[in-house]
């Protein structure tokens, strides 16, 4: 992988398990991580305290959408604390890879229902929903791809819409070598996480790549919410 350093965004490299023909033994292995590691250093259990439970309710359900599920583990997760809470949440999660959709069938996924789709495809259905996340996208977009999801962001989404990514610094990249290095052979998540993280912005140039009405918040450790904010229902 080139190394275009901390000062600017690698927007050249790609990620390995992003290639078609990828080790699949390898992928799924790095599915069955991003669990772990998204438990560590994604910080959703806080996004979901204060961002999401405000708006559910015990009697009447609320509809979630996330984009690009991945593993699976944030939407499982999401609908597993709101049911621990006494609150009704339905989780649609989606994702265009295939591979992504053979990992998560199988899996206990109760309050999820995940497809095969992209945003614009539920654009083009009218779907709504109240709730609109999703996890370590943002830095995966070009220019006009990142446009194209905030748009569908706000088409599909009710009210809130929180997208949770990575802040690109040495400190953050540093401690994710030394933790996810034991992986480094059998799956992507040491090789795919450090380029994520170079390729991901810092507040100052994500704020400058969003239209108003976004907001860009830090979070610890290393992470960047974007947030929209409607009215609650």
């Amino acid at each position: 992988m080139s190394h275009a350093g901390f000062a600017r965004r690698d927007t050249e490299s790609q990620e390995l398990m992003d290639a078609a023909d990828c080790d699949p033994d390898r992928l799924e292995r790095t599915y069955r991580q991003f669990r772990v590691v998204n438990g560590l250093v994604s910080g959703w259990r806080r996004v979901y305290r204060r961002w999401i439970r405000p708006r559910l309710d015990a009697h009447r359900p609320t509809t979630l959408l996330d984009i690009g599920f991945g593993g699976g583990d944030i939407s499982r997760a999401l609908a597993g604390w709101a049911t621990r809470d006494g609150l009704l949440l339905d989780v649609t999660a989606i994702d265009p890879d295939e591979r992504a959709l053979r990992h998560v069938r199988g899996l206990p996924a109760a309050g999820v229902r995940f497809e095969r789709a992209t945003s614009a495809d539920l654009v083009a259905r009218g779907e709504r929903y109240d709730v609109v996340v999703s996890n370590h996208l943002l830095h995966h977009l070009d220019t006009d791809a990142l446009a194209a999801l905030l748009a569908d962001s706000r088409a599909l989404s009710r009210g809130l819409v929180v997208h949770n990514d990575l802040s690109r610094g040495r400190l953050g990249y540093g401690l994710y070598a030394v933790a996810t290095l034991p992986f480094a052979r059998r799956s992507f998540i040491h090789q795919d996480g450090l380029l994520s993280i170079r390729r991901s912005y810092r507040s100052p140039e994500l704020r400058a790549a969003v239209p108003a009405g976004w907001r860009v918040r830090p979070m610890f450790p290393h992470r960047l919410l974007l947030t929209h904010e409607g009215e609650h229902r």
